[in-house]
């Protein structure tokens, strides 16, 4: 389901220059702000690159990842 919203413009054309250097479309450009920035402000103790950090994992493959050993 898509809803169009009125976003101010110059946001819009920030978006559309982030969303080709990562090779998003535009919405989803603006999605993925909204997503890290509802989860900052839902952990305000976590920096913002640490929240990206972990959303990026989040789809990462997990067959690529291994598993966590502590030190004993």
């Amino acid at each position: 389901m898509s809803v169009s919203i009125r976003i101010d413009e110059q946001l819009y054309d920030e978006a559309k220059m982030t969303a080709q250097g990562e090779r998003r479309t535009i919405s989803g450009q603006i999605e993925y702000w909204a997503m890290v920035g509802k989860a900052a402000l839902d952990n305000p103790g976590l920096p913002a690159d640490f929240i990206r950090d972990i959303l990026i994992s989040k789809r990462q493959d997990k067959g690529l990842s291994e598993p966590f050993i502590p030190e004993q």
